[in-house]
């Protein structure tokens, strides 16, 4: 395998049936990392939620991010967080969770990625890459954008927006080192096929990463080298 991550992020609205499910349904069909990404939902909601999710990411060997919330990353034990545009300044949120959690940026711009990737971010996520539900009116950014941010930082970039089996080839293409999705697994019939022809449209690239994003999810530290 080349070292592309799967991740996802999800979003209880847009999830059919159950959240925990879904979850579970997309880790056996090979993501890597699931960030917990809940809008407007109290710190004691999310943090049961990730409370709820890591035994079943620990058990696929995969990694737990909270989005945004730095406290409820720390207290649920998360293999880090994923800040958002309107979190804490990385270098702050870097602090706060010392050296080891892992810290994720969204970025929608060059200079964005400079500075997450100068404040300690350990990877960056860029989009929207191709016209979403996620945003709509909003027009995407592109692939030669994409290009440019990653060849120009020297952190792991994720590619995210409008992302699926069909597509996905052509982000890898890039030297992005993953994408995240949101409504390709979370809104499919079926999640576990869903994440599965992602992961074989992945493994089918040719191409590899500009950076490897290495994931190593606490319940398994000093196991995985």
């Amino acid at each position: 395998m080349q070292g592309f991550q799967i991740h996802l992020v999800t979003d209880r609205k847009r999830t059919r049936g159950d959240l925990s499910v879904m979850v579970r349904e997309a880790l056996a069909g090979g993501v890597d990392c699931v960030q917990v990404r809940e809008k407007g939902a109290p710190a004691r909601a999310l943090y049961e939620t990730a409370l709820e999710l890591s035994p079943h990411t620990a058990g696929a060997g995969a990694s737990l991010l909270i989005n945004d919330r730095v406290d409820v990353a720390l207290a649920s034990g998360a293999d880090g967080v994923h800040l958002a545009a309107k979190s804490l300044p990385p270098a702050i949120a870097r602090r706060l969770l010392g050296e080891a959690p892992l810290l994720g940026c969204s970025v929608h711009s060059l200079r964005e990625a400079r500075e997450a990737a100068d404040s300690g971010a350990d990877y960056v996520t860029f989009g929207h890459v191709y016209p979403t539900s996620s945003k709509p009116g909003l027009p995407p950014r592109g692939l030669v954008q994409l290009a440019e941010i990653v060849e120009s930082v020297e952190v792991p970039v994720l590619a995210v927006g409008g992302i699926d089996e069909g597509n996905v080839g052509e982000v890898l293409r890039t030297g992005a080192s993953g994408v995240a999705v949101i409504s390709t697994v979370s809104e499919a019939p079926n999640p576990r096929l869903a994440a599965t022809r992602l992961r074989r449209a992945a493994l089918d690239s040719p191409h590899h990463p500009r950076h490897t994003l290495r994931l190593e999810p606490k319940a398994t530290k000093g196991s995985r080298l």
